[in-house]
């Protein structure tokens, strides 16, 4: 489902190139789910960004469901990720002035396919069944990333990547959205890739990539 080889990002900073990723090399299968972990600075929302097409490497490949990014232009990988790719951010990233429904009905729209029965269904599967009327600010941050996991989820991906989606929440709701997190992935076959510092919620994974100085150290199976 996500193979990347020899992916390497650089920049220039101060007159001198800086390389954030080197040599960076994986495969995960469909339904497989990895966690990216690594200190701060390690290069782990750079990779993703590489993997999920918002960027372009300096050198390498990356293949997803069968597509290699690097030959699409801008349109056509926003194309592939409004087709195959679901996010899911620290930030929960609503859009305030609609309710819970319609944050999540908003991709399906997008894409001209029936939204309002779908989006119940996931809101009542992440357990806001009653909550679909309410708006952001009326939510805790909780029951937001349930809706951002909704809406995610509603176009069913083939691939889910959560970049520190419990970074805003305490440790009892990151662990419950963790679980609801690995109960789609289980339901609906999507590929996972979760980005996190928190060591305890990456070994929920059943990989783990560890990256230091933009290079992976280890690569574990669970």
């Amino acid at each position: 489902m996500l193979r990347c080889a020899s992916l390497t990002k650089t920049y220039r900073s101060a007159g001198r190139e800086l390389t954030v990723l080197n040599n960076i090399t994986f495969t995960l299968e469909p339904g497989g789910f990895a966690a990216i972990v690594g200190p701060s600075g390690s290069g782990k929302t750079t990779l993703l960004g590489l993997l999920a097409g918002l960027d372009r490497p300096s050198q390498g490949t990356v293949h997803l469901d069968g597509q290699e990014l690097g030959g699409l232009s801008e349109d056509e990988r926003a194309q592939l990720r409004g087709r195959k790719i679901g996010f899911v951010f620290q930030s929960f990233q609503l859009i305030p002035t609609l309710t819970a429904r319609e944050n999540v009905q908003v991709p399906l729209e997008l894409r001209g396919e029936p939204a309002a029965e779908r989006a119940g269904e996931l809101l009542q599967q992440v357990g806001l069944g009653d909550r679909g009327h309410h708006y952001p600010a009326q939510l805790s941050g909780g029951e937001q990333q349930r809706v951002a996991l909704a809406r995610a989820f509603s176009t069913r991906p083939k691939v889910l990547f959560a970049d520190e989606p419990t970074g805003n929440l305490d440790a009892r709701t990151g662990a419950d959205i963790i679980d609801l997190m690995v109960e789609l992935n289980r339901d609906l076959g999507t590929t996972l890739v979760l980005v996190t510092h928190d060591l305890e919620l990456a070994a929920r994974a059943r990989r783990t990539i560890r990256l230091a100085d933009g290079r992976i150290i280890a690569d574990t199976a669970a």
